[in-house]
């Protein structure tokens, strides 16, 4: 009898991975049907040199990933990286308040955004970016997307993997 579940169907994609990406996509899968999203995106973060990098996109259009960018100090990264809790904003007012690129975000027709921050021995891996239209991350979505943290672990721990084998 199959299994329909979300854990299960990400660690099926996991196991017969042909590369990173791929456990990234199914990353990205899980959390279409846990949560929704429209814009999907995974970040890395090396808080030592002050860097973040953009592992993984579904609209490499508009956000691709390459290269770093130097991470600031404020209230996002106070909330998310330093105090390792989730950053929600419902509303395009919301994200302009911490990102400068709100318009390129709305443009995408995404005014709603959830940070979930991955956290593992104390450090915050990466941030699941999931970005929709206003009002869509309610606290109950927010709740569900509790489940993503742990498959997101696997999927920052396969990234430094394969950074560490010369990927990227």
């Amino acid at each position: 009898m199959p299994i329909d579940n979300p854990m299960f169907e990400f660690y099926r994609a996991a196991s017969t991975a042909a590369n990173v990406e791929a456990v990234h996509h199914a990353l990205e899968e899980m959390t279409h049907s846990l949560i929704g999203v429209r814009l999907f995106t995974l970040m890395t973060f090396d808080r030592e040199a002050g860097l973040a990098r953009r592992c993984y996109s579904n609209m490499p259009e508009a956000y691709p990933c390459s290269g770093t960018k130097p991470v600031d100090s404020d209230r996002w990264s106070e909330q998310v990286l330093t105090g390792k809790q989730n950053f929600v904003a419902n509303d395009i007012e919301g994200i302009a308040d911490v990102f400068s690129d709100h318009e390129l975000i709305a443009s995408l027709g995404c005014e709603s955004v959830l940070n979930v921050p991955v956290v593992i021995a104390g450090t915050v891996l990466g941030t699941i970016n999931c970005l929709h239209e206003s009002g869509f991350y309610t606290a109950e979505k927010v709740a569900a997307a509790e489940a993503l943290k742990l498959p997101g672990s696997l999927c920052f721990f396969m990234e430094k993997l394969n950074d560490s084998n010369g990927g990227h």
